[in-house]
């Protein structure tokens, strides 16, 4: 019943210069990632309200080539992985897949770090388990999901003792390209005036 969120929302998608001059001055869209370690599935990829870490994520991966491209999103019907009513929607999803792959006799998935960092970043049970219900729904003739959003945890805790971690964000992953009003580029603060 509150699956719809009534709200547009900013997302910021971190990218190389090419990409952003070809969405922002050619009119193209951002393609859909389809990576097997997508933790939010598959979807064009945003971090919410958050410039800094999509532009700290671009200029890691594309050095001086980095770019960052600001979206108005509007989540639609949104599997919200903030609100706690998604765990069995998500548990659901999970048995659905394990029962798939034993019947199917392949391994199930593994969520795993990467090389180059601490945090589980390769996300291929994740990844699954949300396709598994974006398949159900479809196979069921349920309403879709146009976009999942959910909490990353991330990084060093901010301080000794803590349970904040320093890179931790909202990402949306948004599977209806309609949810997507406009592409922008975004500004720079005008040092001359407060921010409201």
């Amino acid at each position: 019943m509150y699956r719809k969120l009534p709200n547009l929302v900013l997302g910021f998608h971190g990218c190389h210069r090419d990409v952003f001059k070809n969405v922002i001055y050619e009119g193209q869209s951002l393609k859909a990632s389809s990576n097997s370690y997508d933790w939010l599935g598959n979807g064009i990829y945003f971090w919410e309200q958050n410039y800094e870490r999509a532009f700290e994520w671009a200029k890691n991966r594309y050095d001086e080539h980095g770019a960052v491209i600001g979206a108005v999103i509007d989540l639609g019907y949104c599997l919200n992985l903030t609100d706690s009513s998604s765990a069995e929607v998500l548990r659901q999803g999970y048995k659905i897949l394990k029962f798939r792959c034993d019947l199917l006799n392949i391994d199930l998935p593994v969520n795993r770090k990467s090389k180059k960092s601490k945090d589980v970043l390769l996300r291929d049970l994740d990844c699954a388990v949300i396709q598994q219900i974006h398949d159900f729904n479809t196979q069921n003739s349920m309403h879709s999901f146009d976009s999942v959003r959910g909490i990353f945890t991330e990084g060093l805790p901010v301080y000794q003792g803590s349970e904040f971690l320093e890179k931790t964000h909202v990402q949306l992953c948004i599977c209806n390209p309609n949810c997507i009003k406009g592409y922008f580029n975004p500004l720079s603060k005008n040092d001359d005036y407060d921010l409201p």
